[in-house]
This record gives C-alpha cells, structure tokens and sequence, in this order.
C-alpha cells in the first residue's frame, strides 16, 4: 500500500482548485494508493465529494499568514508526523513550493520540485521533471520516506470523479509565528488568469515593440485565452511582468500557446512546454520555436496575425 498525503489548494470560489484536482488524479494513479487529501479551512463543497479515503480539514489561512505559511506547514508537518505517508503532494504554486521546501527541510526528507509526472511501477517512487533550463527531461527515483513533490499544473487530466471521503477535522500544529503580513498589493487583471487560460497567445522580441501587444490582446479575447510574453519583451517594458512565461516568470499549459515573434529559447520553454499544442509565428525559419512547435509558420507577423485573427472571429461568429 502506498499511503498518500495531498495537500490541496482552493479556487476563488471556495472549491477544490482545477490543479488540485490534478494532482488528485496523478495520486490515483499510483500503485495501491490510499490517499489523504489535507484543506485548508472547512472541507465543504467539492472538497467533501473526492475521490479519496479521507479528507482532513486543517487551519484556515489567515490574512496575516497568507504567503508566509507559517501555520499551514505545521499543520502538514504534524499530519505528516502523525501518519507517516510515502509522498506528500503539493501543487507547483506560490503555497505549495513554499510549504513544501520548509516541510522537506523540517522532516530531512528528499524535495522534487516541478515534477510532471510520478509513479511507483518499480517499487520506490520517481518523478520526472525539467532540468538545463526545461531543456531536457530526468527521471529521479527517491528511496527516502515521505517524498515530498510538487507537481507542475496541467501536468495531468483533472479527475472528475466523485467518492464519499470521511472528514476529519485535525488539531493545529504548533507554529512559531515570526513573520505577519501587513498588507498586500492585489494585481489587476481582466479576464482568465493566465495560468488557467487554455489559450494564451504570447509576443517576443520579435514583435519590436508595445503597440503590437494590442493586436494579441485582440486575439487572446477572440479565444477567450489570456496574453503571455517572453522575458525580453517584460524586461524592454512592453508588456507588465505579471504576463512572463518561462523558467523565471510563470508556467502554462494551455490546449494552445501561440508563440508570436519568440525564438523559443529553453528558459522560455521551460514555462510552456506542457502546452498540448504550440503554434509559431517567426519570420525566422531557423529559430528553435519552430522544433517544439506542432503548427508553424514563417513569415512577418503584420501580415499573419490579421488573417489569423479575422478567421477565428468567422469561426466563432
């Protein structure tokens, strides 16, 4: 038997997050797995019909906290104290990388960050994950207990299963809480996030400036996707940093990434590898875009992006 604590996130509304349910399917799909899903708060809504032996409620993140996890990691690492699980799963999010590190460090345990996939075919679990960059892929057996992973959204199919879990409600860890947040910035956006969108159309250092931007915001709305950009075309200031995608900005993994103007350099694909298809716009026939991309297409994007655009607005009308 392979025992199993998840730890999972919350959407804005309340429910279990789309990457939660993720990583409930990858836990699913371990050998003999009996899983233990840990929520913060009340285990109400979605979070009360998992498809999963046990759902355990733990503190609600505080205002003060939130960020700092300070109460939530010893929360998990009580749990984990608790039950002794062989893997503790996190999501790859601000919550699970932070929670997750500081829980590896507490428990000397072995720490993947990023995984896209985990099994246990072979007995002990291993996980594969980027490395160089997201230029290549390992493969990495961890023979300690627990492994502590955090996996990469859109990495797997979000089940949509239902079960009837027993829910417990578990005793707060005790924390030391050296740390409070006093106040927080919120980031305006209109829209999908960009890391929930299934469409994200992004522009680069090709594109040759800001004006362009608007052109692919023109097309991300006719998808109903979100605008990306590559680091070079953050740091020119053409575009807000909120909107980077790559090893330094944020990770993707849309049905469809359209790739304007970018020459798809591995930090840059490090954040959007995961997309199910990627299409390239580049006048450079020669550029590395175009050996990840499924659709491909050289030429000036002035003169694609209009025909582009005005064939979905025909598609969609």
């Amino acid at each position: 038997m392979t025992t199993i604590l998840l730890v999972a996130e919350r959407d804005q509304q309340g429910e279990i997050s789309q990457a939660s349910l993720q990583s409930v399917a990858a836990a699913s799909g371990l050998s003999d797995a009996q899983i233990t899903v840990a929520v913060t708060g009340e285990a109400s809504g979605s979070a009360s019909s998992l498809p999963v032996e046990k759902v355990v409620s733990i503190s609600e993140i505080s205002s003060g906290d939130s960020g700092i996890y300070e109460q939530a990691t010893a929360d998990v690492a009580a749990l984990v104290a608790s039950t002794n699980p062989d893997v503790v799963l996190f999501n790859k999010s601000d919550f699970g990388s932070v929670v997750g590190a500081r829980l590896a460090f507490r428990t000397d345990s072995a720490f993947a960050a990023d995984c896209t996939e985990i099994s246990n075919a072979s007995g002990s679990v291993s996980v594969t994950r980027p490395v160089y960059g997201g230029s290549a892929l390992a493969e990495f057996e961890i023979a300690s207990s627990p492994a502590i992973v955090t996996l990469r959204a859109g990495a797997y199919e979000p089940t949509s299963k239902t079960g009837s879990p027993s829910v417990e409600t578990a005793a707060a860890g005790s924390a030391d809480i050296r740390a409070s947040v006093t106040d927080t910035v919120a980031e305006a956006r209109d829209g999908v996030r960009l890391e929930d969108a299934n469409f994200v159309v992004s522009g680069g250092r090709g594109l040759g400036g800001p004006e362009p931007f608007s052109v692919l915001t023109d097309l991300a709305n006719a998808l109903g996707g979100a605008v990306g950009a590559s680091r070079a075309a953050c740091d020119a200031g053409w575009i807000d940093h909120s909107h980077q995608v790559g090893l330094t900005g944020k990770s993707v993994s849309p049905d469809v990434y359209v790739a304007v103007g970018i020459s798809g350099a591995s930090q840059h694909m490090a954040g959007c590898s995961s997309s199910r298809a990627i299409v390239a716009i580049n006048k450079d026939g020669d550029s590395n875009i175009f050996k990840e991309a499924r659709f491909g297409v050289v030429g000036d994007w002035e003169k694609v992006l209009p025909s582009f655009l005005a064939t979905v607005r025909e598609l969609k009308a």
